[in-house]
């Protein structure tokens, strides 16, 4: 038996404890399943090799397969309740046929954490322009925000730390969209819909096909003190002065002609989530209704625009 594992340790009550295992690519699966089988409370698998020269990159860019499956030797920690269930999971792992190969590292107590204060501390303020601010509810604005979102990570995507989400942003706070009528399609947590209603927009639609989505943006909208409508896709109906898509290449391109129906004379299509080489399928797809054209770019990401003339 591996002498860490053997080894008794009196860790403070109501620790939880981790279960450490070094694996051959060929084994996570059915180790992973095994520890589930096990009552694991989480399972994690990670690069053994990961910082140094053996590392090996395993995922691909959006939209891609990963160059491969698994990596060739994996650390796999399973998280449980108490150390004799670490301890009776790894004599259990020893004793079957799949677990050739792997290695037990050790058991070990996991460190007592604040965890509201440890997540709290991985979400920091985020610029969209030097006077406009993403800020979480526990933080204090930075003296240059002059406008601000309040917005704490949630279910919903659209917090404001990916890139399409700030180059839409950007967008809005650089033209001018006070008094217009904005549909934010795929609404996700509402971030842009309340950007827009930050910069003074009128009447504001924020559609999505998740229910949970919804309710995340009436939920900020509402600690962003806006107003704006919110509900699923057929609820927007008209025309807007402005329309916000957030989405994926792939489901903008299905949503070419009802996004563009959408857009009134004079108007702008503001469309992210599409990856720079994917700009000319873009193009094709609306080029039947408006011509889109880059108007942003940032870590691969793209953001295009059309105006209705």
């Amino acid at each position: 038996m591996n002498a860490d594992l053997a080894s008794q340790t009196q860790p403070p009550a109501g620790s939880l404890f981790e279960l450490v295992l070094l694996v051959p690519e060929v084994a996570v699966e059915p180790v992973s399943d095994a520890l589930d089988a096990l009552d694991a409370l989480s399972t994690s698998v990670e690069d053994a090799d990961a910082l140094t020269p053996a590392e090996q990159a395993l995922f691909g860019e959006p939209g891609m397969p990963p160059p491969k499956e698994g990596w060739q030797r994996s650390r796999v920690v399973a998280l449980f309740s108490a150390e004799a269930a670490a301890r009776e999971a790894a004599n259990l792992l020893a004793a079957q046929d799949f677990f050739e190969g792997c290695e037990v590292l050790g058991v070990q107590a996991v460190p007592e954490q604040d965890w509201v204060r440890l997540t709290q501390s991985q979400f920091a303020p985020v610029e969209i322009t030097p006077s406009f601010w993403i800020v979480p509810s526990w933080h204090e604005p930075p003296p240059a925000a002059r406008q601000v979102i309040r917005l704490d990570p949630g279910l919903a995507f659209g917090t404001g730390t990916h890139p399409t989400t700030r180059m839409c942003l950007r967008w809005t706070a650089s033209h001018p969209v006070a008094g217009q009528r904005v549909l934010d399609y795929g609404c996700g947590s509402g971030i842009l819909a309340i950007g827009a209603a930050k910069f003074g927009a009128g009447e504001i639609v924020a559609v999505d096909i998740d229910p949970a989505a919804v309710e995340s943006t009436r939920l900020n909208a509402a600690a962003n003190h806006v107003d704006l409508q919110t509900g699923l896709p057929e609820l927007a109906q008209g025309v807007f002065d402005l329309v916000l898509a957030n989405i994926l290449a792939t489901p903008l391109k299905v949503l070419a002609p009802l996004l563009c129906a959408h857009v009134g004379q004079g108007g702008h299509l503001v469309m992210a989530g599409i990856l720079a080489r994917q700009a000319d399928e873009l193009r094709e797809a609306y080029a039947p209704w408006l011509a889109l054209e880059v108007s942003d770019e940032e870590d691969g990401w793209i953001l295009m625009t059309a105006a209705r003339v």
